[in-house]
């Protein structure tokens, strides 16, 4: 149990937002090494859908997983597909790439001009990882690897040799849930992006605050549900970060198979949500009104006839639509700027912005969502 100073016995403490931190975050780190590199064996091994993707992915990932090793694709433990259509020429970076399977689809999608670097801290993933780099980069017909991976914790990424303001698009699947600094993390990513860059990721989340017994359950840390964040906590740390607006692609049910563990998780629900928060200097806390207007042009594949911003945002080709200071920003000023034009400026403020769905973006919204 807690005390009232906030600690607590085996190395716990309690922060106000029911994150739980260790004392010894070498504890986190053994209990997850072990279980994702000797526990399991394959997907199979997995207790609840946590780890598993609930939808198909979008052609142009599957279009590219089919080249992807077998061995690389049996090891993934992910729970989502947070990679983004329209990255060529990207320097993307991995958090917790495990065997890398999220790493080979973008090594495909950034193309011989991009990179594409994972970090990970168990070894036998980065030995299956590195174990086909080779054989990928002649699969994919390009003259030098464009791939990576490296030994190290997604808490200093610079420590692991990346570099600040280096990374355009920063990818993660299902892992930050596992880490024991989640401010960290993100304020690592932050700095570790150029401006006009993205965090794009998918990770579990929970519908309230979990008590201590939950949180120091071993296969529940694993199973990536004692960590996951308060979704509202997660918005927190997201704005005391620098990212000002995170915004919502999708958001899906986790299903928890083993009664066992069903129990002692009592009422809490559990999502698996991809989420998008770009690096941005003049983001704001709210929508406001700047009269601007966002045309998407075309060229990402996969997205020839409308673009996806967000769960609430869609763009049909040639289509002119009034957007907020914040998506205007996103769509003109991040790595998405070469598929955009955007009309108007900040010059003229007009009040609040009103940036409830429109009844396009709710009819064409991707199956699942439920958040």
């Amino acid at each position: 149990m807690t005390n009232l100073t906030g600690e607590s016995k085996n190395g716990y403490t309690a922060n106000r937002n029911g994150s739980l931190h260790l004392e010894d975050p070498g504890v986190i780190y053994a209990r997850v090494q072990d279980y994702y590199g000797r526990v399991l064996s394959s997907t199979s091994d997995l207790k609840t859908t946590a780890c598993c993707v609930a939808d198909s992915p979008p052609k142009y990932i599957r279009d590219r997983l089919v080249k992807v090793p077998e061995e690389i694709l049996q090891k993934f433990y992910g729970c989502g597909t947070p990679l983004p259509s329209g990255i060529e020429g990207l320097n993307v970076l991995d958090l917790g790439c495990g065997s890398g399977r999220d790493c080979y689809v973008a090594a495909a999608l950034a193309g011989p001009s991009g990179t594409v670097t994972g970090v990970d801290m168990t070894e036998e993933q980065l030995q299956v990882a590195n174990a086909h780099v080779s054989e990928y980069t002649k699969i994919l017909g390009y003259p030098k690897p464009n791939l990576r991976f490296v030994s190290g914790y997604i808490e200093f990424l610079e420590k692991a040799g990346i570099e600040r303001e280096s990374m355009d698009l920063v990818i993660s699947n299902c892992v930050i849930n596992l880490s024991p600094d989640k401010p960290r993390v993100l304020s690592e990513v932050y700095a570790s992006l150029k401006w006009g860059g993205e965090l794009y990721f998918s990770d579990v989340y929970c519908s309230r605050r979990l008590p201590e017994h939950v949180r120091k359950h071993d296969v529940l840390l694993g199973e990536c549900l004692a960590g996951a964040l308060y979704i509202e906590d997660f918005k927190r740390l997201c704005h005391h970060a620098g990212f000002t607006d995170p915004r919502m692609m999708s958001c899906c049910p986790i299903e928890v198979t083993d009664e066992g563990l069903a129990d002692i998780l009592g009422e809490a629900k559990f999502y698996s949500i991809t989420f998008r928060c770009f690096k941005l200097p003049e983001l704001e806390t709210l929508c406001e009104d700047y009269g601007q207007i966002a045309i998407y042009e075309g060229g990402i594949e996969g997205n020839a006839n409308a673009y996806r911003l967000d769960d609430h945002h869609l763009f049909e080709r040639n289509l002119p639509v009034r957007v907020c200071g914040n998506s205007a920003s996103m769509l003109g000023e991040s790595w998405l700027r070469k598929y955009f034009q955007i009309v108007g400026s900040r010059d003229v403020h007009y009040g609040l912005f009103d940036c409830t769905p429109s009844a396009s973006a709710v009819e064409s919204s991707p199956p699942g969502d439920c958040c």
